[in-house]
């Protein structure tokens, strides 16, 4: 691969990682073997700084341009934050109200002061001395005041949050050409 720079992260469509190069997997590196890597990434991404240091750990994760911008989040190097599912909580929904409808058929069936029948709505007569009876044919809604509830659903499984992907291999150069400062 042309001279990279110390540092440089490549995607790389390879199972392996080239000579001069290692998988951006958050191994641990020795400081003494690499002086010129660790000059650069220092502690970052892990290590104890007086033996180890670490590479970045890009598995499974997207890279983010570090800093900030108008309205932008601001993003420190090597911080990492995200995660592939959530469950989504009532408080996660935006307010809303469920109609409930409500409804009872008539019926024939008549009732006795100690056991009162099916509800109905009875038949209207003129008479002074009329007998109510329920009216079969009446199929009646009625509406409901108060508080009414629906009965709760959904099972709290987590949902994907994952971007569409392909996975591939970020390589980091272990050799190359010692970046200048500006």
């Amino acid at each position: 691969m042309s001279n990279p720079l110390l540092g440089e992260i490549r995607i790389f469509a390879g199972n392996f990682a080239p000579r001069g190069w290692a998988f951006c997997q958050g191994q641990l590196m020795s400081i003494s073997q690499n002086t010129a890597l660790f000059a650069i990434l220092g502690t970052t991404y892990g290590g104890d700084g007086q033996n180890t240091f670490g590479l970045p750990d890009l598995r499974g994760r997207v890279p983010v341009g570090q800093g900030s911008g108008p309205a932008l989040t601001n993003r420190d190097l090597g911080e990492r934050s995200g995660t592939e599912s959530v469950t989504l909580l009532s408080t996660n929904l935006p307010a809303h109200t469920h109609p409930v409808s409500l409804s009872t058929p008539a019926t024939t069936d008549l009732g006795t002061l100690m056991a009162p029948g099916p509800a109905a709505i009875p038949a209207a007569s003129n008479q002074r001395n009329a007998q109510y009876a329920p009216n079969a044919s009446a199929n009646t809604t009625l509406p409901v005041n108060g508080n009414n509830n629906t009965g709760s659903t959904g099972n709290n499984v987590p949902i994907s949050v994952m971007q569409p992907y392909l996975g591939v291999s970020f390589i980091i150069a272990l050799e190359g050409i010692f970046p200048s400062r500006n």
